[in-house]
């Protein structure tokens, strides 16, 4: 079960196999600018913008494209805010969180913490 809120700028808690629970807060990185891999690369590079609006994020790529999640409060943690595909969230190593959505993949620096 992952969820995520919004105390001041995201709030990731997932369960983990053996019950065990970490939380992440997420942060705004420094120069509005996070690591992503774009259609489908396997490399990452700091070139995306992270705009927060409400429970909306806008993860815009250096072509002017862009990506919309939302924040849920249900259980699933965020979810595509636009389009049919499904927005796939985990924790990973450095205090960050991956989110997966189509062939895009970003990066999100959080305080990660265990329960």
């Amino acid at each position: 079960m992952r969820a995520i809120l919004l105390p001041s700028l995201i709030l990731l808690a997932a369960c983990e196999g053996g019950g065990e629970q970490t939380s992440a807060t997420v942060s705004a990185p420094p120069e509005d600018r996070i690591e992503c891999a774009l259609g489908g690369g396997e490399a990452f590079i700091r070139a995306c913008a992270l705009e927060l609006d409400g429970d909306r994020l806008t993860l815009r790529h250096p072509d002017g494209g862009f990506r919309r999640l939302r924040i849920t409060d249900d259980g699933r943690g965020v979810a595509a805010a636009d389009g049919a595909m499904p927005a796939v969230v985990e924790v990973i190593a450095g205090n960050r969180i991956e989110v997966g959505l189509g062939g895009d993949r970003y990066r999100l620096p959080a305080t990660v913490r265990g329960r």
